[in-house]
């Protein structure tokens, strides 16, 4: 396994900044105050690839967003890594559960590539709320989006064939193909390394 590195604050570029904005704007337009109250708390962490922000067993009590960079969540099952997610840029990460503050991770969260995070705590978050309540609603729009993109992706892994589902993939997130190893793709897709090998290698002859 690799270890972990300890985090420390980056020099941030405006455009990551954007990054978390531009989520936020999918919801509501944001006034100059609480614009900057979010800037102020992005709390930004470069992470270094391999370092995980959460193993199973401990305790999720941070949230992150995603200025840059690529996260994998995985499972362990009987030894084997189980890939079933891979956040990247103007993504959030929660993996707090509602008033499940602290409870212990079932999963793993590592960096696939040097990450620069917004890291943020349930308190830091309420604190923010209870200076802007609005931003309380904005929250739960964005859990509830996220929620539903996640039923969307288990709805398709069930009814697609894995090919069906590299096609998708191959549509959605073409980035990740460039930026994460076939096999982390292939626990992914839910198929062996050499079964997706026979997919790409019989697309590629059509």
């Amino acid at each position: 396994m690799h270890t972990p590195t300890a985090p420390y604050e980056p020099q941030l570029p405006a455009e990551a900044r954007q990054e978390i904005l531009a989520y936020i704007s999918n919801f509501a337009t944001l006034s100059e105050g609480e614009t900057q109250a979010i800037l102020e708390s992005l709390n930004p962490r470069l992470f270094k690839k391999g370092a995980f922000l959460v193993r199973e067993g401990q305790a999720k009590d941070l949230c992150y967003f995603v200025l840059k960079g690529c996260i994998r969540q995985y499972y362990l099952v009987d030894g084997e890594e189980k890939t079933t997610h891979f956040y990247t840029e103007g993504q959030p990460i929660t993996p707090f559960e509602g008033t499940h503050k602290g409870a212990a991770s079932k999963y793993y969260l590592a960096c696939m590539e040097d990450s620069v995070l917004s890291v943020g705590s349930q308190d830091r978050t309420m604190a923010l709320f209870e200076q802007f309540p609005r931003l309380s609603e904005l929250a739960r729009l964005a859990t509830e989006e996220e929620l539903g993109k996640s039923q969307d992706n288990l709805a398709s892994f069930i009814i697609h064939s894995p090919e069906e589902r590299y096609l998708h993939l191959l549509e959605t997130r073409p980035d990740l193909l460039d930026r994460v190893p076939q096999y982390h793709l292939a626990s992914f897709l839910g198929i062996k390394p050499e079964s997706l090998s026979r997919i790409r290698k019989r697309l590629a002859r059509k």
